[in-house]
């Protein structure tokens, strides 16, 4: 039996509120519609389910019977109805973000600031790990953007965004800046202890790619994750180190110092990942639209 749904509603009001005229008030229509409604119900079921006292509209007990299993069903597509509309407001709901570690201190911190005070309800969870894990991470569904270091290679499942340039550069404390006199042929690095970030990694890449399209091979004598820990080295004089200025400005000229190399290092950037064939949540598409903007 196909019975439309708001005949149903209609249904349901006027059992909630036993009146017909209090149910019209609730939906916003006209006392005969909502009794033309009732009929044409009445009519599709073969069943009388009102009856008109003093008391109001009261429920037959066939239609008490009914109503039992309505109630669930409105009840069920209002508040869910309700959720959308808290959804849409961003009054609830969860965002999963893959980024490194120094993505998310660096890049991701300062934008969430903003979208939490903006949105404080929304609940936010960051996954810090390898970029390949992260990928495998979001292609699974298990994250929804990633905030990380570009370019990379397989992307054409992906749809990315562009967040921030940022510009790579070569590191030391004073001792090595002076040792240098601040600018250094590429190859010249050899001369010096070099401390890199291990493969795998986007930064590492990305200067493997710099030194590989400058046919120079640079051998560091140390290699480590995390980034930050090889600042603290870097600034501790274990020797030069490989660097994102952005993320490195506060300390410029007072604990670490840029040493210029020729050929410059070309520019690259930090975007947003997401799948391209799935419609990011609302909440997703409010930070993503933040971000870029």
């Amino acid at each position: 039996m196909d019975i439309n749904y708001e005949l149903y509603k209609i249904f349901y009001y006027v059992a909630v509120e036993g009146s017909i005229s209090k149910a019209a008030n609730k939906l916003h229509i006209s006392q005969p519609a909502v009794t033309w409604q009732i009929k044409t119900l009445e009519n599709q079921l073969s069943i009388t389910l009102f009856t008109r006292t003093k008391k109001g509209t009261l429920l037959t007990e066939e239609g008490k019977v009914l109503f039992q299993y309505v109630k669930q069903s409105v009840e069920s597509f209002t508040n869910g109805e309700n959720m959308l509309t808290n959804i849409k407001n961003l009054d609830y709901g969860t965002i999963s973000i893959g980024a490194s570690t120094t993505v998310s201190k660096y890049v991701l911190m300062p934008y969430l600031e903003k979208f939490h005070e903006k949105y404080p309800n929304i609940e936010i969870n960051i996954v810090n790990a390898l970029t390949e894990n992260l990928i495998k991470d979001l292609r699974n569904g298990n994250l929804d953007m990633l905030v990380l270091n570009l370019p990379m290679n397989e992307t054409k499942d992906l749809k990315i965004q562009k967040v921030m340039d940022v510009q790579d550069i070569f590191v030391g404390n004073k001792k090595y800046y002076e040792l240098t006199k601040g600018n250094i042929r590429l190859e010249e690095l050899n001369n010096y202890p070099l401390l890199f970030q291990k493969s795998p990694s986007n930064t590492r890449a990305f200067l493997n790619n710099y030194l590989n399209e400058n046919k120079i091979k640079l051998t560091p004598k140390t290699e480590i994750v995390s980034y930050n820990l090889i600042m603290d080295f870097v600034k501790s004089g274990f020797g030069i180190g490989y660097a994102t200025k952005e993320f490195v400005k506060d300390d410029l000229n007072k604990t670490l110092f840029e040493i210029k190399v020729t050929p410059s290092i070309p520019q690259r950037y930090i975007g947003i990942a997401t799948l391209n064939k799935t419609i990011p949540n609302y909440s997703v598409k409010k930070l993503v639209d933040l971000m870029i903007s």
